[in-house]
């Protein structure tokens, strides 16, 4: 176990290097930048400024630069925010959390909760319409969804505010302040776990009913175990397995956040923010938001395989034959 882990941390840290190179290299090749837009500027001070932010020299001798000082903690500058891109990521970026991390609590345990009830009644009015709700939720678009629900619960019901972090012009402290980011969350949340549950919903679905028709269980139903104990302990124990996997993939969209979604609520997030560094060509805030979340899926990744070993004994089997 130990050998493994140590040879998958030491294969994350190369895909890591790689993946700095790959990401520089796509945004050195891109043309233009933050200057390159504003008309105002003579040949010559936009020159001077782009000589001033290193952005004449060489891609190679830029790259080694910009790397340097990613290890040594700096991000780089954000010219569009006149702030190390540390600080801007770092305010908005727990924005996202909030909304993401609630949505993917509330949408994982209702897509469990909902497959195992379907799985166990296949074919049954429950399942069907669960299959129904699940494909229409699947086609439709998120922001649609968004507008919908603003339309019901902003406008026509007025329970819920249009969009923002906080109300406009408060100055709300302590568990008020919170409440009222909360208040402000749930339609984007709500948002997030529609557009999650369908695939969820799915995806867990196939792999309990896999799971209930396998021999180890109708030997425990055989031996006269309770129902619930065949599905709950044993069933939901193995047919959850995969969903270790899918949690690797699921750690980068805690961070990412939702650019859609958070442009229609107007919520200060990474999404958002993240849609304005394309237009404004800010790339030093972008290359790093794109790291940021190429690290967190191979660390994602690297979490789950060491999960799935641990849980699944047959994994470290087949690993340490081959």
């Amino acid at each position: 176990m130990l050998r493994y882990t140590l040879r998958r941390f030491l294969l994350m840290i190369v895909t890591l290097l790689g993946v700095s190179i790959l990401v520089f290299a796509l945004f050195a090749m891109m043309p233009g930048d933050f200057f390159s837009g504003d008309t105002k500027l003579t040949p010559m001070r936009l020159e001077q400024l782009r000589e001033s932010y290193g952005l004449n020299k060489p891609v190679m001798t830029r790259y080694f630069l910009w790397l340097g000082q990613l290890l040594h903690g700096d991000w780089g500058f954000s010219l569009q925010y006149n702030q190390p891109v540390s600080k801007v990521i770092g305010t908005y970026i727990w924005n996202s959390f909030i909304i993401s991390f609630g949505a993917f609590l509330i949408a994982w345990i209702a897509a469990i909760l909902a497959s195992i009830y379907s799985a166990r009644h296949q074919y049954s009015p429950f399942d069907r319409t669960l299959t129904f709700v699940v494909f229409a939720l699947m086609s439709l678009p998120s922001f649609f969804i968004g507008l919908v629900l603003i339309k019901v619960f902003a406008i026509n019901l007025g329970i819920m505010p249009v969009g923002g972090l906080i109300d406009t012009g408060s100055n709300y402290t302590g568990a008020q302040y919170w409440f009222d980011v909360i208040h402000h969350a749930i339609l984007p949340m709500m948002v997030i776990v529609f557009v999650n549950f369908g695939p969820l919903t799915r995806y867990f679905r196939v792999s309990m009913i896999d799971t209930l028709g396998m021999d180890f269980i109708r030997t425990a139903r055989a031996k006269g175990l309770p129902e619930s104990s065949v599905v709950y302990k044993h069933a939901l124990k193995n047919a959850m397995l995969p969903a270790i996997t899918l949690l690797g993939f699921r750690l980068p969209a805690l961070f990412s956040g939702a650019i859609i979604t958070e442009q229609i609520f107007s919520w200060p997030g990474i999404g958002r923010i993240q849609y304005e560094s394309v237009t404004t060509r800010d790339y030093s805030l972008l290359m790093a938001i794109t790291l940021l979340l190429a690290v967190l899926t191979v660390v994602g990744n690297f979490i789950a395989d060491v999960l799935y070993t641990m849980a699944d004994p047959r994994v470290r089997l087949t690993r340490s034959k081959a």
